[in-house]
């Protein structure tokens, strides 16, 4: 009897314990699809079906452990694929979109790893009123391109929101033999939040130097810089957007299609440019109405300007499951090569229209 008595107390022990230190993993994802289509491009019209033009397809891995004291520490593995033809989203990159591990207390959360940039993040959740999808995107005139986007070997603090304020830096190390600032790259936002405001300035800089290496010179290009202040406020039924962006230097607006979409003379990307976006958000029914018009002054010599708008409904079907359609539209002026893109594609010519249907997991 007393045997039973201490086995039973040794079982309330380890189980007391375990709760204390309580671990968690879900998985997660979006499935995505839509019809697309794409006109005025010098390849001629094109119809496909395409993965995530919304949202990009996506499956995910997070988990978390009570470290006590109201600590924790997590992780996030996500990887980008493509629902129409099974295969990932990158070559060769399992999880492309993300992979990460970090720590969280009442100090903030500091993350190593794979990693969205402040940049980025504030496109989606303040900027632009398609959350960087659909044929409306915000990527048509603002660059969301490439390392603006993501970037990996990435250290990130987010400090704990405060009174409506929250921020965030970001460092990645250019990993280059021999100089501590070649390829680099920084990044920070600061937020602020009360009611129906939202606020958001950020920043984000990447050194295009490459340090010499066998039979190849040193390169030096500075480094290209993107600024960018996000508003949005809510007004009833409808959420009203404003957003303008600032580049500067080498490779801060990338081109999202660079192999010359509309024949001739190569366009030039900009490394002097401006960008303004005025859109809404309004619920209409049970459903989204979204909706802006974009403004990109590139002030180079080139001169290469362009003028984009977009429209987009979402009907929800379910909690989970939405139907939706799109449409957006650029003028592209002295040469431009801007292309009207989606969430997952950067498009082949000045019009869109998308047809999906996109469920969430």
């Amino acid at each position: 009897m007393k045997k039973m008595t201490i086995a039973a107390a040794m079982t309330a022990l380890f189980a007391a314990q375990a709760a204390h230190a309580q671990s968690s993993l879900t998985i997660y994802g979006i499935a995505d699809v839509g019809l697309v289509g794409e006109s005025g491009g010098s390849a001629g019209n094109v119809t496909r079906i395409t993965s995530g033009p919304a949202s990009s397809s996506r499956i995910g891995f997070k988990g978390s452990e009570d470290l006590g004291s109201g600590a924790s520490a997590f992780f996030i593995l996500e990887n980008g694929y493509s629902i129409d033809t099974g295969t990932l989203a990158s070559a060769n990159v399992l999880f492309n979109r993300q992979s990460l591990v970090g720590l969280r207390s009442s100090a903030g959360t500091l993350t190593l790893g794979r990693q969205t940039t402040p940049y980025h993040n504030a496109l989606v959740s303040v900027a632009d009123p398609f959350g960087t999808g659909y044929a409306g995107t915000i990527k048509n005139a603002f660059p969301d391109w490439g390392t603006n986007a993501r970037s990996s070997n990435t250290i990130m603090y987010a400090m704990p929101e405060s009174n409506g304020v929250s921020g965030d830096i970001a460092y990645s190390p250019g990993e280059q033999a021999g100089d501590a600032t070649a390829g680099r790259q920084i990044g920070a936002s600061l937020g602020y939040s009360a009611g129906p405001l939202n606020l958001r300035l950020a920043y984000n800089g990447r050194n295009g130097d490459t340090v010499a290496a066998a039979g190849t010179p040193a390169v030096t290009r500075g480094t290209g810089s993107n600024k960018l202040f996000a508003a949005n406020y809510e007004v009833g039924i409808v959420r009203m957007y404003f957003a303008v962006g600032v580049d500067k230097g080498y490779n801060s607006a990338p081109l999202g299609n660079t192999s010359n979409p509309y024949g001739g003379a190569a366009p030039t990307a900009s490394t002097d440019g401006r960008e303004v976006l005025i859109g809404i958000a309004a619920r209409i029914s049970q459903g989204t109405l979204m909706a802006s018009v974009m403004r990109k002054d590139d002030r180079t010599a080139y001169n290469q300007d362009a003028s984009t708008w977009g429209v987009g409904y979402v009907h929800p079907l379910s909690k989970r499951t939405a139907l939706y359609v799109a449409y957006g539209s650029i003028r592209n002026r002295n040469g431009a090569g801007y292309t009207v893109a989606n969430n997952s594609e950067a498009g082949t010519g000045d019009r869109a229209y998308n047809l999906g249907l996109r469920h969430t997991f």
